[in-house]
């Protein structure tokens, strides 16, 4: 959704001290929070009510008068009322022609009605000001005061000093409104409360779908063929082998997956000679989403730092090192320390450390409340450039544990590589890509595109 239009009217709030009576129409549990939030910012408030008796329930500095006593006390009226219950309002045309009705409905499934419920508000009282906006604040959010995940009210309406009139009581209420354009947009807005977590639902598939991959691949390589071959039952590996085995490999492949889209779009752009073409909806996507993919990756990975933490704690770990110490001593012979694998040891378990510590720094760094406190510049060096950095200690934290093993035999069970070896291919093919795009004869017409030049001109067309 568009949020420049808002930025511009935020530059002009209301400057009167003066509070005009905002009429309720609706008694629930929304209707009565909005009345206590409008109060305590100052507003007189009047409940629009088929019973006018009085209730414990209702703010005591709020009146509460049938819809048409009401509605004559206000310029303002909100209908906290659903959609199916509109038509009180046809006899009441009269009185509320020039008034500004603000619809705050919301439905039970997206799409649910050919027109959205403010334009079919819009039809029933034809000479309103009809204006879209607190349909994404919950009555309990302002109950509570805990509006920091819903402080953004979406507002839409085809009348600028009605919309003009919304805002700044949204903005009295300590609550961040967002200019829609006209009430054409109201459809898009009702249907925005309804959608749970867009952006995260394309990761979370891809996670799946990973995880039952690497799962089964996992299960076959380390269960099922040394019990085939070996007739040894190592099925305990589910646990805690296999899941140590997935997490790191998925946040890997995520964290990578983050910065792919990148490098191709560049790719595209250098193709192309020019910014100006869009790029593939796949690919728009994908780059939307990039955030949560990377938050995705950084649980995968903390769940690899706990389960990496426990691993001295488990059974089958004690068994062996007590078996070795045993075997040692009835050989009466102590192995000599392997410096070459201490530096191997070592070095993974650093480059893990620093990978992981800067993971946490771009997951920090990705949240609206640090965010907000960086310039671009800022933002853009911690999120690209320690970004590849943590993708680069990540992929050596992987090569390093186990590059001894690429080329040996014994590790490919059925031909099939040890899971790990995968999970490579992803990250290394994105940081060869970048490398070569570094690379001053790539980087500088790339620059150059970026800030407009354009190869064909006619592409801008």
């Amino acid at each position: 959704m568009n949020k420049n239009s808002s930025n511009i009217m935020a530059l002009a709030p209301n400057t009167s001290n003066k509070r005009e009576t905002v009429c309720i129409f609706g008694t629930g549990d929304f209707g009565r929070a909005l009345g206590h939030k409008l109060i305590q910012s100052g507003y007189p408030v009047v409940f629009g009510s088929r019973g006018t008796q009085t209730s414990s329930l209702i703010p005591k500095e709020a009146e509460v008068l049938s819809h048409a006593e009401a509605a004559q006390k206000a310029a303002i009226i909100i209908i906290a009322i659903q959609r199916q219950h509109y038509n009180f309002l046809i006899p009441l045309a009269e009185i509320l022609r020039g008034k500004v009705l603000v619809d705050i409905s919301n439905n039970l499934k997206i799409n649910q009605y050919p027109e959205s419920n403010a334009e079919y508000l819009a039809q029933l009282v034809p000479g309103a000001k009809v204006v879209k906006a607190f349909n994404t604040v919950s009555a309990w959010a302002l109950q509570s005061g805990t509006l920091d995940a819903s402080r953004q009210v979406f507002v839409c309406g085809d009348d600028m000093e009605a919309k003009q009139m919304v805002m700044d009581i949204v903005r009295a209420l300590g609550l961040t409104p967002l200019d829609q354009g006209s009430l054409l947009a109201a459809q898009e807005i009702e249907n925005y409360p309804l959608q749970l977590f867009p952006m995260w639902k394309f990761p979370i598939l891809l996670s799946l779908g990973l995880i039952a991959f690497f799962f089964f691949y996992c299960l076959i390589r380390d269960v099922i063929y040394p019990y085939v071959y070996e007739n040894k039952d190592y099925s305990f590996f589910i646990a805690i082998s296999i899941t140590n085995r997935i997490c790191p490999i998925l946040a890997l492949i995520l964290l990578a997956l983050v910065y792919l889209p990148g490098v191709l779009a560049a790719i595209i752009q250098l193709y192309r000679g020019t910014k100006y073409r869009r790029f593939p909806d796949w690919l728009d996507k994908w780059m939307l989403c990039r955030k949560q993919l990377g938050l995705v990756a950084l649980a995968f990975a903390s769940l690899h730092v706990l389960y990496t933490l426990v691993i001295p704690i488990r059974s089958f770990v004690r068994w062996r090192i007590s078996s070795q110490t045993v075997s040692q001593a009835l050989n009466n012979k102590t192995e000599p320390l392997d410096t070459t694998n201490a530096w191997l040891s070592d070095s993974y378990l650093a480059l893990g450390i620093l990978g992981f510590f800067l993971f946490v720094l771009l997951g920090i760094t990705s949240l609206p409340s640090v965010s907000n406190n960086v310039n671009w510049r800022e933002f853009r060096f911690v999120q690209s450039k320690l970004g590849y950095l943590t993708l680069v200690l990540c992929t050596a934290h992987t090569m390093v544990y186990g590059g001894k093993w690429f080329l040996s035999p014994s590790s490919y069970r059925w031909y099939l590589p040890n899971a790990y070896m995968l999970s490579l291919i992803i990250p290394c093919t994105v940081l060869v890509i970048k490398f070569v795009l570094v690379f001053p004869c790539l980087d500088k017409p790339l620059t150059r595109i970026r800030q407009g030049w354009e190869r064909n001109p006619q592409y801008s067309e």
